[in-house]
């Protein structure tokens, strides 16, 4: 492993020689200390994923050293022409279609990949002499603190990663910056992946609306708004609670997020069993997809019979269809998704999804509570049933008796 000044005349010459040759290379950038290998290059690839021992099918960002060379590898929509305008060079990641001239490891399993375009001169001019995006990933093992100096990255490495590191350039204690925001243009809104408070975007944070045209995009649309919370599991359980008319798209939304965890099982409404459960192991995450009807549960003690609050665990997802008959008296954990999904009424084939993240005061401890409350309110069913009928469950669905 050789170590070079960032500012030695030959640093620049070095970085090309081992990017070419399929090497490693830990390179400052205006954020972070970022590892490089050659993006279209296997080897080079495989490399560094033994490097991060990154769990498989997370997907890696690259870098470019303009928006030119960023078209070559992905398809830039007018979400993403206007990104790159206005804030690329920069702390920004942007999500776009890939055309699938880098190696497939980097790629999600959306078809997608990140760009960064950075503001780091060093790192342009090496991207431009070496005429091929890197990966622009931290340098840092998966799972350890943000890379602002050599010792933030050598003091957790094993001897084995360590000897996959060919060159090491050397910019000293970085400025704390936060590592780049992560925007998807690949959907009708753009989906912020990762915040970076520094980067100002302006986008319907509050309460976005997406817009799918049929069930499969509406089950990839779930998938990547999952994604984009899934980091959060580790310690918290999320609520996602579903609104919509019979036939709007609940239960493909519920597929969509299974489908995105790895559920190989089917997934249906549990109209008359009112839960069912679904394990799933998703890259570093282990936990249960809980799946709830609750269109009859229109009393407290009712609802109170699933026992939710023992379902709060880490890594758990509880998603609830039909959410407003039980609203007056349920308060769920946080973190929570408040989805409402409706026809278009322009282009009835159209879904219209809106998010409503309730994401503030998340609890500290590693688990959190539901409140249930007494309610004498009897909540108008808006939506039509089509039946109310509660019949015996297998041992993965919980049947509650009607009191």
């Amino acid at each position: 492993m050789q170590t070079l000044k960032i500012d030695d005349p030959s640093a620049l010459s070095a970085a090309l020689a081992t990017l070419q040759a399929g090497g490693l290379v830990i390179c400052p950038t205006e954020t972070v200390y970022g590892l490089l290998a050659d993006a279209t290059n296997p080897q080079a690839v495989a490399k560094l994923l033994a490097f991060k021992r990154r769990p498989a099918g997370k997907a890696i960002s690259i870098a470019v050293a303009d928006k030119a060379m960023a078209e070559k590898y992905v398809d830039l929509n007018h979400q993403a022409h206007q990104l790159y305008q206005q804030f690329l060079p920069g702390p920004v990641t942007v999500i776009s279609h890939s055309r699938h001239q880098v190696d497939s490891r980097l790629e999600s399993e959306f078809g997608t990949i990140g760009i960064r375009w950075s503001s780091y001169s060093f790192l342009t001019n090496l991207i431009t002499k070496f005429s091929r995006p890197v990966t622009a990933t931290s340098a840092n093992a998966s799972g350890k603190k943000t890379p602002y100096a050599l010792a933030d990255i050598f003091a957790h490495l094993s001897g084995k990663q360590q000897a996959l590191i060919d060159l090491v350039l050397d910019a000293g204690t970085l400025p704390k910056n936060p590592p780049s925001l992560v925007i998807d243009t690949t959907t009708s809104t753009p989906i912020v992946m990762r915040p970076n408070h520094q980067t100002k975007i302006s986008l319907p944070e509050n309460a976005p609306t997406y817009r799918t045209h049929f069930d499969e995009e509406t089950r990839a649309l779930a998938g990547k708004i999952l994604l984009s919370h899934l980091d959060n599991l580790t310690t918290h359980p999320l609520t996602i609670t579903l609104d919509g008319e019979l036939g709007a798209g609940k239960t493909t939304f519920t597929q969509g997020l299974a489908q995105f965890l790895g559920i190989t099982d089917i997934v249906n409404s549990p109209t008359y069993t009112y839960q069912k459960e679904y394990p799933y192991q998703k890259f570093d995450h282990q936990g249960t997809l809980y799946h709830l009807d609750v269109w009859t549960l229109d009393r407290p003690e009712m609802l109170q019979a699933l026992e939710l609050e023992k379902l709060a665990q880490p890594n758990n997802l509880i998603v609830i269809e039909w959410y407003h008959t039980i609203a007056s008296f349920f308060t769920p954990s946080l973190p929570w998704l408040e989805i409402a999904l409706q026809p278009d009424t322009k282009k009835p084939n159209d879904r219209l999804i809106t998010l409503t993240p309730h994401l503030e005061n998340s609890p500290s401890a590693s688990t959190a509570s539901f409140q249930v409350t007494a309610s004498t309110q009897k909540v108008p069913k808006k939506y039509p049933s089509s039946t109310q009928k509660v019949t015996a469950s297998n041992s993965k669905n919980k049947k509650v008796s009607k009191i």
